[in-house]
């Protein structure tokens, strides 16, 4: 478990020093929407899903 942590500081600390503090909250709200959109997308597709199996 530690070894993940450690992993993520990592790819924070490197999108930090890619973006800046400045563009640091905006690339994160994207990847927020983003997350969203995905999970939305998987929910619609799994009901789809039980419709055509009835």
């Amino acid at each position: 478990m530690s070894g993940r942590f450690g992993e993520l500081l990592l790819i924070l600390l490197i999108v930090f020093v890619l973006f800046g503090a400045g563009k640091l909250p905006k690339v994160m709200s994207e990847l927020g929407k983003g997350l969203r959109s995905f999970r939305k997308g998987i929910n619609e597709k799994s009901k789809i899903d039980e419709d055509l199996e009835k």
